[in-house]
């Protein structure tokens, strides 16, 4: 059994254990195309989506499951345009990005999301 400091430091690697894992689990969900084969569009696409999508679009752990479906280039008929509006305006189910991100940032996720295969 360990007791004091030793036990203390323990407790405290945990958590950055399970940040670190969680944080490797979705760069790999994010990482379907090479970085050095997005161009720059296509990074920032692949940065916003990040931040704002993954947490709905990408399982955050083994077993859990999305409140979203699974994005890629075939979505939505693989359609641009819908991509979009869907996007910039929401759904029932999923709240309106236009106040939240400009035309070019919506453009740079639908890049991106056009480099991920279905699933």
């Amino acid at each position: 059994m360990i007791h004091g400091r030793a036990a203390t430091r323990g407790a405290r690697v945990r958590p950055n254990v399970l940040l670190v894992t969680c944080a490797l689990a979705v760069a790999a969900q994010l990482a379907p195309a090479a970085a050095e084969d997005l161009n720059a569009t296509q990074q920032l696409g692949r940065q916003l989506f990040g931040q704002s999508c993954a947490v709905c679009h990408l399982k955050q752990q083994l077993g859990a499951a999305t409140y979203g479906p699974p994005l890629s280039k075939a979505s939505l008929g693989g359609q641009e345009d819908v991509m979009r509006e869907v996007i910039a305006n929401g759904t029932p189910r999923m709240p309106a990005f236009k106040y939240h991100f400009e035309p070019a940032q919506i453009d740079a996720i639908v890049r991106y999301l056009k480099t991920v295969p279905p699933q």
